[in-house]
């Protein structure tokens, strides 16, 4: 099992930043990607970013499309910990943000899907107010 906790979320205005955090505990051997995922109310939850553990140390990242450019996904393994820094922040950006594991590989759309992952936790609300 892995246990995955989310903060770093609250109210800003637009243009503004956030970084948002998911620190893992647990079986964190296991963890072989890790992404953020959003659900804003009303709709199905959403894929952000992804970012993959390598051999070599080299981090392979994916983002969709609506955040290339203006969020950035990283990960510090020592401390078992993903962050989402979130700039240019706009309020098609308000959701809960989840964090998400997955400890196999992926490949196309199923990367996307949060069927993909194993483990999520509870979520951390953004809300970008205009």
């Amino acid at each position: 099992q892995v246990q995955l906790v989310e903060s770093g979320g609250g109210l800003v205005q637009v243009g503004g930043s956030l970084r948002l955090s998911c620190a893992a505990s647990g079986r964190t051997s296991s963890m072989y990607a890790m992404a953020w995922f959003l659900q804003a109310p009303g709709k199905e939850r959403e894929f952000v970013a992804r970012i993959t553990r390598s051999r070599t140390s080299t981090l392979y990242t994916l983002y969709t499309d609506s955040v290339k450019g203006r969020f950035t996904i990283s990960r510090d393994n020592a401390k078992n910990t993903v962050y989402l820094q979130m700039n240019s922040l706009n309020p098609e950006d308000t959701a809960v943000y989840y964090c998400e594991v997955d400890r196999n590989s992926c490949s196309g759309s199923r990367c996307y899907r949060t069927a993909q992952y194993e483990y999520w936790g509870q979520g951390t609300q953004v809300t970008v107010s205009s």
